[in-house]
Protein backbone atom coordinates (compact mmCIF):
# COMPACT_ATOMS: atom_id res chain seq x y z
CA UNK A 1 0.00 0.00 0.00
CA UNK A 2 1.26 3.33 -0.59
CA UNK A 3 0.65 6.41 2.11
CA UNK A 4 -2.66 7.57 0.52
CA UNK A 5 -3.97 4.04 0.09
CA UNK A 6 -3.41 3.63 4.00
CA UNK A 7 -4.65 6.98 5.01
CA UNK A 8 -8.52 6.05 2.77
CA UNK A 9 -8.16 2.60 4.69
CA UNK A 10 -7.49 3.47 7.95
CA UNK A 11 -10.54 4.18 10.09
CA UNK A 12 -11.71 4.39 14.29
CA UNK A 13 -12.17 0.99 14.64
CA UNK A 14 -14.83 0.02 16.92
CA UNK A 15 -15.72 -3.48 16.22
CA UNK A 16 -12.78 -6.37 17.34
CA UNK A 17 -12.46 -9.77 16.84
CA UNK A 18 -11.44 -10.71 19.81
CA UNK A 19 -10.32 -14.40 19.48
CA UNK A 20 -7.96 -13.09 17.33
CA UNK A 21 -4.67 -12.30 18.50
CA UNK A 22 -2.07 -9.49 17.03
CA UNK A 23 0.96 -11.12 16.04
CA UNK A 24 4.29 -10.10 17.55
CA UNK A 25 5.83 -9.41 14.16
CA UNK A 26 2.83 -7.20 13.56
CA UNK A 27 2.97 -5.26 16.98
CA UNK A 28 6.51 -4.74 16.93
CA UNK A 29 5.83 -3.43 13.53
CA UNK A 30 3.38 -0.46 14.75
CA UNK A 31 5.83 0.22 17.40
CA UNK A 32 8.93 0.67 15.20
CA UNK A 33 7.10 2.81 12.88
CA UNK A 34 5.79 5.11 15.73
CA UNK A 35 9.47 5.55 16.92
CA UNK A 36 10.56 6.32 13.69
CA UNK A 37 8.56 9.82 13.79
CA UNK A 38 9.69 13.06 14.09
CA UNK A 39 9.83 14.91 17.08
CA UNK A 40 11.13 18.17 18.66
CA UNK A 41 14.71 18.21 19.07
CA UNK A 42 14.23 14.32 18.73
CA UNK A 43 13.11 14.12 22.08
CA UNK A 44 10.55 11.50 21.76
CA UNK A 45 8.83 12.80 24.81
CA UNK A 46 6.49 9.84 25.23
CA UNK A 47 6.68 6.06 26.19
CA UNK A 48 4.43 3.38 24.96
CA UNK A 49 2.95 0.79 27.00
CA UNK A 50 1.50 -2.39 25.56
CA UNK A 51 -0.82 -4.03 27.31
CA UNK A 52 -1.84 -7.76 26.63
CA UNK A 53 -4.63 -10.24 28.62
CA UNK A 54 -5.76 -8.90 32.22
CA UNK A 55 -3.69 -5.79 32.16
CA UNK A 56 -5.81 -4.68 28.67
CA UNK A 57 -8.83 -5.71 29.99
CA UNK A 58 -8.25 -3.40 33.23
CA UNK A 59 -7.12 -0.68 31.00
CA UNK A 60 -10.41 -1.51 28.73
CA UNK A 61 -12.29 -0.65 31.79
CA UNK A 62 -10.96 3.21 32.30
CA UNK A 63 -11.52 3.90 28.97
CA UNK A 64 -15.49 2.98 29.46
CA UNK A 65 -16.78 4.66 31.91
CA UNK A 66 -19.93 6.50 30.83
CA UNK A 67 -21.10 4.34 28.25
CA UNK A 68 -18.17 5.76 25.96
CA UNK A 69 -16.18 3.45 23.98
CA UNK A 70 -17.59 -0.10 24.86
CA UNK A 71 -15.56 -1.51 21.69
CA UNK A 72 -12.38 -1.42 23.75
CA UNK A 73 -13.44 -4.74 25.79
CA UNK A 74 -12.80 -6.88 22.32
CA UNK A 75 -9.42 -4.97 21.82
CA UNK A 76 -6.87 -7.57 22.56
CA UNK A 77 -4.35 -4.72 22.53
CA UNK A 78 -4.27 -1.55 24.56
CA UNK A 79 -1.54 0.89 23.95
CA UNK A 80 -1.01 3.26 26.56
CA UNK A 81 0.86 6.38 25.34
CA UNK A 82 2.49 8.89 28.47
CA UNK A 83 4.41 11.98 28.25
CA UNK A 84 7.55 11.72 29.46
CA UNK A 85 10.14 14.57 30.59
CA UNK A 86 11.28 17.02 27.69
CA UNK A 87 14.88 16.84 26.52
CA UNK A 88 16.64 20.44 27.51
CA UNK A 89 16.73 22.00 24.18
CA UNK A 90 12.88 20.81 23.64
CA UNK A 91 12.64 22.27 26.39
CA UNK A 92 13.91 25.90 26.02
CA UNK A 93 11.88 25.87 23.05
CA UNK A 94 8.66 25.50 24.33
CA UNK A 95 9.22 27.72 27.37
CA UNK A 96 10.34 30.08 24.76
CA UNK A 97 7.67 30.03 22.23
CA UNK A 98 4.82 28.79 24.63
CA UNK A 99 4.06 26.02 22.18
CA UNK A 100 3.46 22.45 23.72
CA UNK A 101 5.68 20.35 21.75
CA UNK A 102 4.83 17.24 23.71
CA UNK A 103 1.46 16.96 22.64
CA UNK A 104 2.20 17.91 18.72
CA UNK A 105 5.42 14.74 19.06
CA UNK A 106 3.00 12.15 20.34
CA UNK A 107 0.36 13.07 18.09
CA UNK A 108 2.83 12.34 15.28
CA UNK A 109 3.70 9.56 16.65
CA UNK A 110 0.29 7.87 16.95
CA UNK A 111 -0.42 8.89 13.81
CA UNK A 112 2.29 6.77 12.59
CA UNK A 113 1.64 3.86 14.80
CA UNK A 114 -2.16 3.77 13.08
CA UNK A 115 -0.69 4.84 9.98
CA UNK A 116 1.56 1.04 10.12
CA UNK A 117 -1.06 -0.94 11.75
CA UNK A 118 -3.66 -0.16 8.69
CA UNK A 119 -0.82 -1.07 6.72
CA UNK A 120 -0.31 -4.16 9.01
CA UNK A 121 -4.10 -5.36 8.38
CA UNK A 122 -5.25 -4.34 11.72
CA UNK A 123 -7.95 -1.87 12.98
CA UNK A 124 -7.29 1.29 15.91
CA UNK A 125 -9.05 3.66 17.73
CA UNK A 126 -7.11 6.69 19.51
CA UNK A 127 -9.13 7.46 22.76
CA UNK A 128 -8.76 10.55 24.83
CA UNK A 129 -11.69 9.21 27.08
CA UNK A 130 -9.95 7.40 30.21
CA UNK A 131 -9.49 7.49 33.61
CA UNK A 132 -5.77 8.56 33.67
CA UNK A 133 -4.97 8.12 37.73
CA UNK A 134 -6.37 4.55 37.51
CA UNK A 135 -4.69 3.68 33.81
CA UNK A 136 -1.17 5.01 35.38
CA UNK A 137 -1.68 2.65 38.54
CA UNK A 138 -2.88 -0.35 36.13
CA UNK A 139 0.89 0.54 34.64
CA UNK A 140 3.00 1.37 36.73
CA UNK A 141 3.05 4.98 35.67
CA UNK A 142 4.10 8.04 36.98
CA UNK A 143 3.87 10.38 33.86
CA UNK A 144 0.57 11.61 32.76
CA UNK A 145 -1.32 9.38 30.14
CA UNK A 146 -2.16 11.30 27.24
CA UNK A 147 -3.93 8.70 24.56
CA UNK A 148 -5.15 5.08 24.63
CA UNK A 149 -4.79 3.28 21.58
CA UNK A 150 -7.17 -0.04 21.01
CA UNK A 151 -5.30 -1.79 18.63
CA UNK A 152 -6.96 -5.49 17.04
CA UNK A 153 -8.10 -7.17 13.96
CA UNK A 154 -11.66 -5.84 12.81
CA UNK A 155 -14.30 -8.16 13.44
CA UNK A 156 -15.45 -9.88 10.54
CA UNK A 157 -18.05 -7.68 8.55
CA UNK A 158 -16.45 -4.29 9.82
CA UNK A 159 -16.58 -2.42 6.60
CA UNK A 160 -14.67 0.67 5.74
CA UNK A 161 -16.74 3.64 6.33
CA UNK A 162 -16.70 6.06 4.13
CA UNK A 163 -15.00 9.22 5.51
CA UNK A 164 -16.70 12.43 5.98
CA UNK A 165 -14.32 15.09 5.99
CA UNK A 166 -14.06 19.25 5.34
CA UNK A 167 -14.22 19.74 1.77
CA UNK A 168 -10.80 21.09 0.25
CA UNK A 169 -11.55 24.41 0.33
CA UNK A 170 -12.24 24.75 3.55
CA UNK A 171 -9.28 23.44 4.93
CA UNK A 172 -6.59 24.60 2.34
CA UNK A 173 -5.95 27.79 1.41
CA UNK A 174 -2.93 29.40 -0.02
CA UNK A 175 -1.08 33.05 0.33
Amino acid sequence: MNFREIAEARQSCRKYDASREVESEKLAAVLESAILAPSACNGQPYHFTVCRGETAKAVAREVTGMGMNKFAADAPVMIVISEEDYVKSAALGARVKKNDYRSMDIGIAVAYLTAEAAAQGLGTCILGWFDDEKIRKICGLDKPVRLVVTLGYPAEGDKLREKKRKAFEEIVSEK
